[in-house]
C-alpha cells in the first residue's frame, strides 16, 4: 500500500497533471491512499476544502481509479503545512505542483516546491501543469 500526500492549490491544470501522475503510479501499486491537502493562504470567509474545484476533481478521479482518498485542509505557510502533514500521516511520497519561474523569480519570491523538497527526506513528485 502506497500512501501519498497530494498538495493542491487552486490551479486546475496543475491538479490534472498531478492526477495523471498519481493514476500512473497507483496502477502498479498494491493499493493506494491519497491525502489531498489544500492550504489556504488567507481564509477569512471560512471556505472549505470541499469548495476548491481542483480538490473535488482530484478526489473524484482518484476514487474512480480505486484510490482511497481523505481530504485535508489547513491555513498558513503552504510548505510548512505540507511538511507537517507528510510527517503526521507518515506518507511514502509527496506530490506537489510546480510552476515555471525565472531564477530571479525564485530568489525574490521563494518556492513552496523548493522548500518542500529541501525540508523532507520523503520522495517528492513535482508535476507541472497539463498545458506544459
Amino acid at each position: 500500500m502506497v500512501r501519498l500526500l497530494v498538495a493542491l492549490d487552486d490551479d486546475l491544470s496543475q491538479a490534472r497533471a498531478q492526477i495523471n501522475a498519481v493514476e500512473s503510479m497507483v496502477e502498479t501499486a498494491d493499493g493506494a491512499e491519497a491525502y489531498l491537502l489544500h492550504v489556504f493562504d488567507d481564509n477569512p470567509e471560512g471556505a472549505s476544502v470541499h469548495q476548491v474545484e481542483a480538490v473535488r476533481e482530484t478526489k473524484d478521479r482518484l476514487e474512480a481509479a480505486g484510490v482511497t482518498v481523505e481530504l485535508l485542509e489547513s491555513s498558513g505557510d503552504p510548505a510548512g503545512e505540507i511538511l507537517r502533514y507528510a510527517e503526521e500521516y507518515d506518507v511514502d511520497q509527496i506530490c506537489v505542483g510546480g510552476r515555471k519561474r525565472t531564477p530571479a523569480g525564485k530568489a525574490l519570491f521563494g518556492s513552496v516546491t523548493q522548500d518542500v523538497i529541501l525540508g523532507t527526506h520523503c520522495p517528492v513528485l513535482v508535476c507541472g501543469s497539463e498545458d506544459e
